[in-house]
Parts: C-alpha cells; structure tokens; sequence
C-alpha cells in the first residue's frame, strides 16, 4: 500500500467540482419543490373563489422558475464555496501538513508496456525521412 499526502488542493478545480456537484443537488431539489409548487397552484385552481385564479398562476409559474433559479443559485454558491474551501486547504496544509490517503493496487495483473525497440538508423514515431538532402 502506498502512502501519500494531499499537499495541495487545485482551487479552480475545486470550485469547478463543487459547482458542478452544487447544481446537480439544486437541480433535484429544484425539481422537487417546483412540483410541490406547482401541485399547490393546480389545487388552488379547483377551487371556486375569484382569488384562485391569479394565486394557481403564481404557484404553477414559480414551480417552473424554481426549478430553473435553485439549481443555478446551489451552482453559483457551490463554485464559490468550493474555491473558498480550497484556499483554507491550502493554507492549513501548509501549517500542519496535507490529508494523509493511502491507495492499493486492486489490479495485480496490470504490467507496464515494454520499452520501444529502435535501432540507431530507425527512425523514431513523429520523426520523417525527406527524399531530398
């Protein structure tokens, strides 16, 4: 098993994650609020007072713009608090030392490739012989 430590932390590639992982979350919850939303103002429209009509078109069209704002809004703040955490991890890391991680070769199998076999007068890959001198 190999020992190694995490020294240092990527903060672009940090908040790209995050930012990522962020809108996929908020594109869940997202989706699950707007319908809850939208199931309200459906409700709302069955109902026969004068007052139903404009409150079920607000439930039914905030439903759908939450399901566009949440996860763009869990996107943003995840990219910054992703760089965010990453600059702390960087600072931490260089006082009391990066995460300690130990990986294991699952694939015994796994050997790898033998060295190219040029001769001197081959020429090598990228390499081209021109007719003219």
């Amino acid at each position: 098993m190999a020992k190694m430590e995490l020294k240092r932390v990527g903060i672009f590639s940090s908040a790209k994650i995050s930012g990522i992982v962020g809108a996929g979350l908020g594109l869940i919850i997202g989706v699950i609020y707007g319908l809850i939303m939208m199931t309200v103002g459906a409700a709302m429209l069955t109902q026969n007072s004068s007052a139903a009509g404009p409150g079920a078109g607000v439930g039914i069209i905030g439903g759908l713009i939450m399901m566009i704002v949440i996860p763009i809004f869990y996107g943003v703040l995840s990219f910054i608090f992703g760089a965010l955490y990453a600059v702390i991890y960087n600072i931490a890391a260089g006082f009391v030392g990066g995460l300690e991680m130990e990986f294991e070769n699952t694939d015994s199998g796994y050997a790898a490739p033998p060295p190219p076999q040029w001769s001197a007068n081959q020429y090598q890959p990228g390499q081209q012989q021109y007719p003219y001198s």
